[in-house]
């Protein structure tokens, strides 16, 4: 039987583990959707640092532990955008993504926002749209001169 996963706000302890979900997940978890030009330009190093902390503390954080170990994370801006949503390699497909969303959905519940919106990754747009998100259009962003698709979404809340 798998390990429970626990949803809990983000703490300072947690940004070398965010930062490697996030490296890993971009270089090893978008392999099948990105080419290594893409995930090189998406994510070129590792974030740390004072700049990664203030992205993840400059919103609503959270983080998903399995067995003591941070697994996944997701973050909620005051406007009701979800910046990143990351879960480790290893641990995709495991319900990581949907305990973190709807510990996101219910902060922004909490906060009165209305909907919610994202840019999504070749990779978490099916999560996304089975969650009942909607897509509102494809898109291409520029990252160090590399071109990469992804697709705005949103889904209302009430």
């Amino acid at each position: 039987m798998a390990d429970a996963v626990t949803v809990r706000r983000f703490e300072p302890v947690d940004c070398d583990a965010t930062a490697r979900i996030f490296f890993d997940a971009v270089h090893v978890g978008a392999a099948g959707h990105y080419d290594a030009e893409q995930r090189r330009a998406w994510a070129p190093e590792r974030p740390d640092g004072a700049r990664w902390l203030d992205r993840l503390t400059g919103q609503s954080t959270f983080v998903a532990e399995r067995a003591g170990a941070v697994v996944g994370f997701m973050t909620l801006d005051p406007s009701g955008h979800i910046d990143l949503a990351f879960v480790a390699p290893e641990a995709m497909g495991q319900g990581i993504a949907f305990a973190l969303y709807r510990a996101v959905e219910a902060e922004a519940v909490r906060l009165g926002l209305d909907h919610l919106t994202t840019e999504a990754s070749l990779v978490a747009r099916p999560f996304f749209v089975r969650q009942g998100w909607q897509v509102v259009r494809a898109q291409t962003v520029e990252r160090r001169g590399v071109t990469l698709s992804n697709v705005r979404m949103e889904k209302r809340l009430r």
